[in-house]
C-alpha cells in the first residue's frame, strides 16, 4: 500500500469503522478485529482491494422505503493485526490509536500461539482485555 492509501484508510476507520476485539466462537477469548460499515459497496471493494484481505457482508435492510442498503468490511486475527502496524501512525481519533497500539504492542504477548494458557498468562489476558474496553 502507498502513504496515501494507508493514510485515506485510517482515515475510514477513524470516521465509520471500529477496532475491537470480539469473540467469534462461544469457547474463545476475544480477538483483533477491524469492521467499517457504509452504504457504499464501491468504497469497500476498495479497500478490501487496497488491502487484499477481508470480507464483505451485507447488512439487513428492514425498511427500504426509508434506508439505503449497507455493507459491512471485516478484517480479523492476524490480518486485523497487520493492517494496524500499516496504518497506526495516521489514526487520528485519540481512542483508535491507543485501541490500535495496545493490540499491535501487546495483544500477541498475552495470547499463546498453543492457546494454552498458564494462570499467569490468563491473568494478563484478562487484564489487557479489561484495560482495552476501559479505553474511551
Amino acid at each position: 500500500m502507498t502513504a496515501e492509501e494507508k493514510a485515506y484508510i485510517a482515515g475510514i476507520i477513524d470516521g465509520e469503522g471500529s477496532i475491537m476485539l470480539i469473540s467469534l466462537h462461544k469457547n474463545q477469548y476475544p480477538s483483533p478485529m477491524i469492521s467499517i460499515s457504509s452504504t457504499t459497496m464501491e468504497l469497500l471493494e476498495w479497500i478490501k482491494s487496497t488491502v487484499g484481505k477481508g470480507t464483505i457482508i451485507n447488512k439487513k435492510n428492514y425498511n427500504t422505503e426509508r434506508h439505503k442498503n449497507s455493507y459491512t468490511y471485516y478484517l480479523k486475527y492476524n490480518d486485523a493485526i497487520e493492517l494496524l502496524k500499516e496504518i497506526e501512525s495516521y489514526l487520528v481519533i485519540k481512542t483508535k490509536k491507543k485501541r490500535a497500539q495496545m493490540i499491535i504492542n501487546e495483544y500477541k504477548d498475552v495470547t499463546p500461539r498453543n492457546g494454552r494458557y498458564s494462570s499467569e498468562l490468563l491473568a494478563l489476558k484478562e487484564k489487557f482485555y479489561e484495560e482495552f474496553i476501559a479505553i474511551k
